[in-house]
């Protein structure tokens, strides 16, 4: 379908499987029906279903997300899950996972659109080779040929048949998050030179931040939000048997308890589930069943990552292992 001048750009629903189904009566429209995602419980299982395990609280968040059609902002520390929540959902509606990873300095033009201006140039010349052979050609230099999409475009053109990742919009600038109020509000853009293009159905958005500055309160209002905290105890060794199935379950649970010590100490980057799976799948290696005070000083460094914590972690490392 063509996107060029104004009009809507227009894609069917895609199915979400297990969660809902799509239901067409002519092509003229279509409705979607999500009865079979209407319960917290469906969204636990199914997360789970793609190695997720989530508790109810984000369950429960990502649930109302989905069914209200809100972009849904996840907080929290680095390595708790934020983003791959964006890419289990992608998995689970089986649809591209649109990420846009945000930075200091990012723009508009960076995140929206640009024109290949090399092509355009290219192009000029190729017309104005065949004028002096005597081929009057008229350039057209704004087609979408020469269009760069950049990933809040393909989000808009893709709708509901995308899930858009906003990856650490807290490392982007007041400016940038400003324009990404109007595209979170309506998911349409005008092109000056080419025309509007709008998503019929917005897609799935997930925003996530580590929360390295206060995202604005505009912001905020738009958007449904969660904190997603450390797991507890049992979700972690939950969590590292899924992702790491050939781990001795006794060994799961050392490394479990372990991390959760290692958090309590208030270190500057506490251990994230990533390295918790690292760690243990390390362990597994090595082919120990336990963590000793020996085997605990030599992999240290793939659980603690700061040097000022490995210092402080070390010197306490005998009350951490509880020997």
């Amino acid at each position: 379908m063509s996107c060029t001048l104004t009009g809507r750009w227009s894609r069917q629903e895609a199915s979400f499987p297990g969660i809902g189904s799509q239901t067409s009566g002519s092509d003229e429209g279509h409705s979607v029906e999500t009865a079979g995602f209407d319960t917290v419980d469906a969204v636990l299982a199914a997360l789970q279903e793609r190695n997720y395990i989530a508790d109810r609280g984000l369950g429960m968040a990502v649930h109302l997300a989905l069914r209200l059609g809100r972009p849904l902002l996840l907080e929290g520390d680095a390595g708790v899950g934020k983003t791959e929540m964006a890419k289990v959902l992608a998995d689970l509606r089986g649809v591209p996972l649109i990420r846009l990873q945000c930075y200091e300095g990012i723009d508009a033009s960076q995140a929206l659109y640009e024109w290949d201006y090399p092509r355009q140039l290219l192009h000029l010349r190729m017309v104005e080779a065949s004028a002096h052979a005597g081929e009057p050609v008229a350039p057209d230099l704004y087609t979408e040929q020469f269009l760069l999409e950049r990933p809040l475009l393909k989000a808009i053109r893709a709708g509901s048949r995308g899930v858009l990742l906003i990856d650490e919009i807290d490392r982007a600038d007041d400016e940038f998050e400003a324009f990404l109020l109007e595209i979170l509000a309506d998911f349409q853009v005008s092109i000056p030179e080419f025309g509007t293009v709008a998503a019929e159905e917005p897609p799935v958005v997930i925003l996530t931040s580590n929360r390295t500055r206060e995202i604005h309160e505009a912001l905020r209002r738009r958007c449904l939000y969660y904190w997603i905290e450390h797991p507890s105890v049992d979700r972690l060794r939950r969590i590292i048997r899924m992702r790491a199935p050939e781990v001795d379950a006794q060994l799961t649970r050392r490394v479990a308890e372990t991390v959760a010590r290692l958090r309590a100490m208030d270190l500057f980057k506490p251990p994230a589930v990533a390295e918790s799976i690292e760690w243990a799948r390390a362990l597994d290696l090595l082919g120990v069943d336990d963590i000793d005070l020996a085997t605990a000083q030599d992999t240290l460094t793939t659980i603690v990552k700061e040097r000022e914590d490995v210092v402080r972690v070390r010197s306490a490392l005998r009350d951490v292992l509880g020997a």
